[in-house]
């Protein structure tokens, strides 16, 4: 009966995740949340672990990435960007990625990359490259910034693990795995990438447009700069340097203050860092608050937190309400071959679109099997499975601003242009992860 039990939650747990997918925006939390009532007053399991600090954290982080949108500092951040890519178009497949990734470390959230990659697109088709060779590994590189990011929500739940912590996993050893696999990854896939599909003027859906008049070949775009506030600069050095102390302090843990013996949490560290970083950038940047609460940033980062909520809070009321029948069932299998935790992972961001869900959803659950922590830490770049369907918003964009249609959805859906990228980054950067943690 128990095992009846067991397979009606994850039936419903399964069910409410993939309607909230659905619906998107914050359906994911409110029915994640529904689920959390089910699970609690229809089968009787009690209220498992509300994940706080990761939410407090996407709200700090956000709030500073909102402050710097709002005063500039992005728009500053693009034109160099932009600039430093038009002087280089025929490596527009390398440096572009490259260009995003490091953008979305820098803010803790991909939808930086949406300034990006009309601009990739237009250096690559000027330059008669196939736009889809950047756009592609682009769009993947931006998910690999956010599991490299010392500021990111998915950073933030792997430190809220305390059984890493306890591991001596802080922010150098993510950063120190993270980094330099990801570089890598995003290196072969764009060298594997550079050589998939036709020439750009070769392509059957360039050359209808052309014919059908939808795109004019010499047409140009204005490469005009925008006009940036000149505190702009001020308010990326602003956010720069919250970035470099949230580094240090959790580099180096004797940096923070002790408390009764207790050392100041990095999750508190980290909050109480970006909403000072918030303040100081309204401040230097002369900003006004209400367009940072009316930039896009901002309401991404509401929808990831209510996310987060609803879903996170359903999956650990479920695993801790059954524990010991999960970890009987499947406990051993996965301690035994615990690199193949990286699959259940990859699934599970498919089905939650959420980087740090799947790892406050998942990542007690390995912990508790028995997977050593730093194999976990290697794994961390399969949470990014999401780009599988070609429904998630940085792919939607990365399509449409493609105006020469090779960056598509393929025939049957799952053969899209980010598939390809999306794999072998994921495999490359697990695999290397894998390999510097034997050195640590």
């Amino acid at each position: 009966m128990s095992s009846v039990l067991l397979f009606l939650q994850l039936a419903v747990v399964l069910a409410l995740i993939f309607i909230g997918a659905k619906v998107g925006s914050i359906g994911l939390g409110m029915y994640g949340m529904i689920g959390v009532f089910i699970l609690v007053f229809v089968f009787g399991l009690e209220p498992g672990s509300i994940p706080y600090d990761v939410m407090l954290i996407i709200v700090a982080v956000i709030t500073a990435s909102s402050a710097l949108q709002a005063a500039g500092g992005l728009e500053y951040m693009v034109n160099l960007a932009a600039r430093f890519l038009r002087k280089h178009p025929d490596h527009i497949t390398f440096y572009g990625p490259l260009v995003t990734w490091l953008f979305c470390i820098m803010a803790g959230t991909a939808h930086t990359s949406y300034a990006l990659l009309p601009i990739i697109s237009e250096i690559a088709r000027k330059a008669k490259i196939r736009p889809e060779r950047p756009l592609s590994v682009a769009t993947i590189s931006a998910s690999l910034g956010i599991t490299g990011s010392p500021v990111s929500a998915a950073t933030a739940a792997i430190l809220s693990n305390s059984l890493l912590g306890a591991d001596g996993i802080g922010m150098k050893e993510i950063l120190l795995v993270s980094i330099p696999s990801s570089l890598v990854a995003i290196f072969v896939a764009s060298l594997v990438q550079n050589h998939v599909g036709k020439p750009m003027e070769e392509d059957p859906e360039y050359q209808r447009r052309l014919r059908e008049g939808l795109l004019k070949e010499d047409e140009v775009e204005s490469e005009t700069e925008m006009d940036i506030n000149p505190r702009a600069k001020w308010s990326v050095l602003v956010f720069l340097l919250g970035v470099l102390l949230v580094v240090v302090f959790g580099s180096f843990p004797s940096f923070r203050p002790s408390f009764n013996g207790i050392r100041l949490s990095m999750n508190s560290t980290i909050e109480m860092v970006m909403m000072s970083v918030a303040a100081l950038i309204l401040i230097v940047g002369k900003a006004d608050v209400k367009k940072a609460v009316e930039g896009n940033i901002f309401k991404a980062g509401m929808v990831a937190m209510v996310a987060i909520f609803g879903v996170a809070w359903m999956g650990s009321t479920f695993f801790e309400g059954n524990k010991e029948a999960i970890l009987g069932g499947v406990g051993n299998f996965f301690a035994t071959y615990p690199v193949l935790f990286a699959i259940p992972l990859f699934i599970m961001s498919i089905m939650l679109f959420s980087q740090a869900a799947t790892v406050k959803t998942l990542y007690p659950v390995g912990l508790a099997m028995g997977i050593p922590p730093l194999v976990m830490l290697a794994l961390f770049p399969a949470v990014n499975g999401y780009f599988f369907l070609p429904n998630y918003p940085t792919e939607v964009a990365a399509i449409g601003f493609d105006r020469t249609g090779t960056t598509r959805i393929g025939k049957y859906v799952l053969d899209h242009s980010f598939q390809l990228s999306g794999f072998i980054t994921t495999i490359v950067s697990i695999g290397l992860g894998l390999l510097i943690i034997k050195l640590l």
